[in-house]
């Protein structure tokens, strides 16, 4: 490797990482190459020294730094953590003055058509990124990314307000895909008829939601479809979809929206992790970003400036702006899904955006334009509901509950995936994942690929060597931040029998999928949570 500049003044690094080759050889020569030249660098598996809190110091070293590098590979790309520290990266930037930390994605053997999941599209879509094929690569790249610290700030690599880019700007904007994005981690559902979206002959099909042909896997009996359905055409209908990350939610949202487009309506979805969070901030901006962006899917001209008239609030004007231009200018029913709606219960505008969409659920009764709206709202938390009921729209409509998988969808699936399974070895892998739909689904792909047999899940699926150690550091991380929470999941482990805790930490626990109930008592919601927090909290 060729000897690269000293550094002129000292900047802070975070190297975003999956702990397996060829993410952590390369973590680690950017890691040394980046302290060789007087910077500092933090990369977790190098950097956090034993007895250190790992959440917390995740957070300190993401707000401390300046460039956040990004090691996006087809493993990083559907891990839990990489998503998260994404996530927060991308919050952090969004709120501070200079734009840090800058993000600096490098896609690892990770070729530019692969899709992105929906949370790592919103949150890089105007960010450019670099590619990496070989080692030959590295010193190049390397090159670029201090060329950077040279410079200065005078090459961005990110758009700039116009959306236009620059001539010396480095890590290239990748071009939209033909293929859409995939949700994050989220298990293959079935579409509305309750077929598995796959091509039975082919088992990479059963991994693209994209391919649907005819192959019955019954998830969801007909009952529970028509249910949805039903609430799809009553007029000023809403639906809330409520069930914990990756439990399926976004997957059912489309299967919602696919059948209104089959009735002939208008469908639009709305994903709250794709704007830039600022926009959070203030009512108007966010607002007017909401209706700009429903405009665009229904291939209507914005006309913001003519139509957002100054009124008393900016709730009134995004009300009139859909009464007297959006719904009028379309001859259908629209069926609108709010996904991830929960993003924006941390910000101030958020019980005033709740009473909005209420107040509009509310209007169906006395102005018959508004039952042209069809809503369909899924979330994964509810703290910061508004809690005056009569101004959420949380607590109206049809609630949909997704269940967990029973054994005879499990055993389906098995099938489907040409395992030749009996039901002992269902019984094997629910005791350790519960009917977990992605945990479930993970497991099933990785057997049939032949990664690994039940046998070795089993024996490593609780511990940071196993398939779902990103999965389990995510919840740890809740629970540290969490202390009340954290005290009460050691005591449902520690027990060997279902125990009695309060009713609302008991629900809080139930609304994150870590524990089920047995009547008024809370038990793990499988041996695999129980086995790995015993082990966290030393017991």
């Amino acid at each position: 490797m060729p000897t690269l500049p000293a550094a002129s003044k000292s900047a802070r690094f975070f190297i975003s990482y999956r702990s397996q080759d060829p993410d952590l050889s390369l973590a680690r020569d950017f890691y040394e190459a980046i302290k060789a030249t007087g910077h500092e660098a933090f990369m977790a598996g190098e950097s956090i020294r034993l007895g250190e809190k790992w959440p917390q110091r995740i957070d300190e070293e993401l707000k401390l730094c300046d460039y956040f590098l990004l090691l996006l590979s087809e493993r990083s790309a559907t891990s839990e953590m990489v998503t998260e520290e994404v996530r927060q990266a991308k919050q952090l930037q969004d709120g501070s003055d200079q734009h840090k930390p800058v993000i600096l994605p490098i896609r690892v053997n990770f070729p530019w058509s692969a899709p992105l999941n929906y949370d790592l599209r919103g949150y890089l879509q105007q960010v450019q990124q670099r590619e990496w094929k070989s080692a030959a690569d590295t010193p190049r790249i390397l090159h670029e990314i201090f060329s950077l610290l040279t410079d200065g700030e005078s090459r961005r690599v990110e758009k700039s307000e116009s959306g236009e880019l620059g001539d010396e700007q480095l890590f290239p904007l990748i071009a939209s895909s033909a293929h859409p994005p995939l949700p994050v981690a989220e298990p293959v559902l079935p579409d509305g008829h309750g077929n598995l979206a796959a091509n039975s002959s082919d088992l990479n099909g059963l991994l693209d939601p994209e391919l649907s042909p005819e192959l019955e896997f019954p998830f969801f009996d007909q009952a529970f479809y028509a249910d949805c359905y039903k609430e799809v055409n009553r007029p000023g209908g809403l639906i809330r979809l409520r069930a914990p990350l990756q439990w399926g939610k976004t997957y059912l949202m489309s299967q919602i929206l696919d059948y209104g487009t089959q009735q002939g309506y208008q469908a639009v979805r709305v994903d709250f992790q794709e704007p830039e969070k600022k926009l959070f901030n203030t009512p108007k901006s966010f607002l007017q970003w909401f209706c700009a962006s429903i405009a665009r899917e229904l291939n209507l001209p914005e006309k913001l400036a003519q139509k957002w008239k100054v009124r008393v609030n900016t709730n009134t004007d995004c009300t009139n702006y859909f009464e007297e231009y959006l719904l009028p200018a379309i001859n259908t029913p629209l069926v609108l899904g709010l996904d991830n709606i929960d993003v924006i219960f941390s910000y101030h505008i958020a019980s005033d955006f709740l009473a909005l969409l209420r107040a509009w659920y509310d209007k169906r009764i006395t102005n018959p334009i508004w039952k042209k709206l069809r809503l369909v709202i899924a979330y994964s938390k509810e703290d910061y509901i508004p809690r005056d009921k009569n101004r959420s729209p949380l607590n109206v409509g049809k609630g949909i509950e997704i269940p967990e998988l029973n054994r005879l969808q499990v055993q389906n699936l098995a099938q489907r995936l040409q395992l030749p399974w009996n039901g002992e070895q269902v019984a094997q892998l629910m005791a350790m994942v519960g009917g977990h739909p992605w945990l479930v689904k993970e497991a099933l792909y990785k057997i049939a690929w032949r990664e690994l047999t039940l046998k070795e899940l089993l024996k490593i699926a609780p511990t940071q060597e196993g398939l779902y150690s990103d999965h389990l550091l995510r919840h740890w991380s809740i629970l540290q931040d969490n202390p009340e929470l954290l005290v009460t999941m050691r005591q449902v482990v520690a027990a060997n029998a279902p125990v009695k805790i309060d009713p609302e930490k008991a629900y809080k626990l139930w609304c994150m999928r870590l524990v089920k109930y047995t009547g008024n008592d809370v038990m793990p919601l499988c041996d695999l949570y129980r086995l790995y927090f015993r082990d966290r909290f030393g017991l």
